[in-house]
């Protein structure tokens, strides 16, 4: 289930570009980035307040799906939307606030198809 939608209770997510209006949209592989809640379990102690109230980074926060099935490759329907996950992670750690477990944990991907995204959406593997 979608948690957090980038601000927003809704948006256009745009095939082969990410949500509208994004800075981070464009033609890229990183179109799109979301961050399982379940993700937040490998926070070490010292970092929990910090990651849990640093803001959101992410363009959209999930729940409800075991990590080991946010894996590489996979396609996941969020609301109309469909976005392949082609990274976990980014290649340079970040160490402070939210972005310390989105660079570590967090799933990106590009839209393969574009629709509506709102809070309160299921999320998919298809």
């Amino acid at each position: 289930m979608i948690l957090h939608v980038a601000c927003y209770s809704e948006v256009q997510v745009i095939e082969g570009w990410g949500l509208e209006g994004d800075a981070h949209g464009g033609e890229w592989d990183r179109q799109v980035s979301l961050l399982p809640v379940e993700a937040l379990e490998k926070v070490p102690a010292y970092k929990k307040e910090e990651v849990q109230h640093g803001g959101y980074t992410e363009n959209f926060t999930i729940t409800g799906m075991p990590l080991e099935e946010l894996s590489a490759g996979k396609v996941l329907r969020l609301g109309d939307a469909e976005v392949i996950i082609l990274y976990i992670g980014k290649e340079e750690y970040k160490e402070h606030g939210r972005p310390y477990i989105v660079s570590r944990e967090g799933r990106f991907g590009r839209v393969v198809k574009g629709g509506k995204v709102k809070v309160g959406d299921n999320v998919t593997i298809i």
